[in-house]
Formats: structure tokens, sequence, C-alpha cells
């Protein structure tokens, strides 16, 4: 053999060494990445850390949850220590307000919003104020975007949710299948329903059993003088408590969290169906870190993301073909008994109106 092909042959070792070594030290995103992708995440990534930071606002998850989401998150594209991923939980009309005072000023300190309120979601694509991102992840969510829990381009949920008849029962033995088992099974002022006045989701939850049992139905909610509760943590914590003996829209979620610590929760989906609430998240068209906005909303759809969701707070995943870790909690997209909604077609105008109809009913 020459020297000059000893040569070659050690400088083709040498660069298999090299290539492998910065292989290792890359981030599991970045190694995990196709040869196609791998410049653009790369570029994307260098981009994310010079902004330094992201900030996201949410309805659902609890802090342990977002610590959680936050290790893994800068694990996976091998963010520095020094980036900061400030969170805010907010009750849902809470966020909507907040956004809506920063999307009107166009002096956004929000960079990702996560919410379920898909008429308010729809309502701010058309006027341009959700920044268009087709986000990798949207190839794993066909199935959430053909039923219009999504828009490809601008939204997918980071999980979905449900508010259903919930007991406790140490205190209560309910056998009830359907809505209307609920009327009547707890003496007034020991039921709790969820503020349609605050909360968009229990205003949408509201407008949808409202079409399908009919205003009857809450009439006769109402003649059971309920308690009406803002957060989905409270509604548990009464059941878990004593204080009410039943909820009219609990949710698995916290029967979840609740049971873990040793309570004894219990939950139907009524035969009729439930509402399905898809927690959809967002990047606002003016956000300030639109770089690591786009990494984060990348990273909670992923595969990885998704499954620290679902362990943790039990929210039902719309990627398709994802396996739940909690199937009696938060069961397959496919098998959940959800009632049809074209949440494209209902306006703001249909959930004020509903909204001033529930507080006739309840707040009288």
């Amino acid at each position: 053999m020459s020297i000059f092909t000893r040569l070659c042959a050690l400088l083709l070792a040498f660069a298999a060494v090299t290539s492998a070594a910065r292989a290792a030290d890359e981030p599991p995103a970045l190694a995990a990445a196709g040869l196609a992708d791998k410049a653009a995440l790369r570029t994307l990534i260098d981009a994310a850390v010079k902004e330094g930071q992201v900030s996201y606002w949410d309805t659902i998850f609890q802090p342990e949850t977002n610590d959680a989401l936050t290790t893994e998150f800068k694990k996976q594209y091998g963010l520095p220590g020094s980036f900061k991923v400030g969170y805010t939980l907010s009750a849902t009309g809470g966020l909507v307000t907040r956004v809506d005072q920063e999307l009107a000023a166009g002096k956004a300190t929000i960079d990702v919003a996560s919410v379920a309120s898909l008429p308010w979601i729809y309502s701010h694509v058309r006027d341009g104020k959700i920044l268009q991102y087709d986000s990798p992840q949207y190839a794993h969510f066909s199935k959430a975007f053909g039923e219009g829990l999504g828009k490809k381009g601008y939204f997918a949920f980071v999980g979905a949710y449900v508010f259903v008849p919930m007991w406790n029962t140490e205190n209560l033995d309910f056998k009830g299948m359907s809505w209307t088992d609920v009327l009547g099974a707890v003496p007034e002022k020991r039921l709790s329903i969820g503020d349609a006045t605050k909360s968009e989701t229990y205003r949408a939850t509201y407008l949808v059993l409202r079409r399908l049992l009919g205003k009857e139905y809450f009439e006769k909610l109402a003649k059971m003088s309920p308690n009406i509760v803002l957060r989905s943590e409270n509604v548990a914590e009464r059941l878990v408590s004593g204080e009410d003996l039943m909820a009219d829209g609990g949710m698995p979620t916290r029967a979840y969290q609740f049971n873990e610590r040793g309570a004894k929760l219990k939950f139907i989906i009524p035969k009729e169906g439930a509402v399905l609430l898809p927690e959809a998240t967002f990047i606002l068209s003016d956000a300030p870190h639109p770089n690591a906005a786009k990494l984060w909303v990348d990273f909670v759809l992923s595969e990885a993301g998704q499954k620290i969701i679902v362990e943790h707070e039990a929210l039902i995943s719309g990627r398709d073909g994802f396996k739940s870790p909690l199937p009696d909690y938060a069961p397959a997209i496919d098998s959940i008994h959800a009632i049809p909604v074209d949440w494209e077609k209902v306006t703001l105008d249909d959930m004020q109106k509903a909204r001033d109809e529930w507080a006739g009913l309840f707040m009288r």
C-alpha cells in the first residue's frame, strides 16, 4: 500500500470518527432528524438559543407538568441551562381576555397559548392574528385535522378533555348512565356545575349539550340549586371533601390526579356522548420569540411531549396511532363517544348567546 493510499485511509477513518463523535454530541431531536430536515432544525435551534426564552399560557397544565415538559424540551433540543420557559396557568376566560388585549395592542408578551375554545381560535385564524406555521408534527394529526379539531398550518391540540358527571364513591353510590340520570340524583345544593360565564370551555359544553338535550334539561338542573365552580381542580376538591356529592361537569384529568393521592372519584361518559374539548395550541402572530415558539409547539405535539402530557394530565392525545398510557382516564381518541360539532361554524355570537342563556338559568 502506497503512502498516499495509507494517508487517504487515515483521513477517511478520522472523518468517520469525527462524524460519529459529532452525532453523539447532537441533542436527541437533531440526531433523529433526517438529512433533509437536519439543517433546517439546526438553524431553528440556533435562532431559539439566541432568543433565549419562550413564554406560554395554558389552562390545564399543573406546575409539575410544566417542570417535566421544560426539562425534556431543553434535553430534546440541547438548549442551555440559561434558556427560560415562562409558564402561566390561567382560566380559559382569563387567557382569552389577555390574548385579545395583547393582540389589540400589538404588543404581545405571550409566544404560545393553549386553550380549548375553537370558535375563538378560528376567529383569530380568519383575522390573521395566529402565526402561520406548518409544524412537522402536523403530519401525525391527520385525523384531528380531518374532524375540524385543528387547522393545518395554524394549530393542533396538545390534549383534549371532557366535562362529565363525576362523584366520590365514598359518599355516593351513583349507577346512572345518562345525563338525565343526574337530575335528582343528589339533594339541592349538593351538585356543582362549571361557571359558563367565566369559562370558555364550560360555555362551549353548555352550547353543545343545550342543542342535544334541550333547554328543559338545564331548567331542571337549575332547580337543584347547583353550586357554581370555576376551576376543575376545585370541582374535584369539593367532591373529595364531601362539600358536593356530584359534579355535572367533572374532568377525568382531575379524577386521575386526585385518585393518585388516594381519592375514589369516578365518572361516566354518558350514553348520549360528551363534548370533546381540544386544548388547541398556537403561536401569536406577534410572538416576541417566534423561533423558540416553533420549537415549543413541535415538542409538545411530538411523541415525547404527548407522553408527558398524557401521563401527567390524563388528556386525550390527538396524535394518529398514539397508545395512551392511561386508557381508563385518557382513552384513544377513536374510542371516545364525542358529540359531533362543526366548530369552525360556531360563531362568537353563538357563544355569547349561550353565555347569556346559561346566566339566566343559573345566576338569577
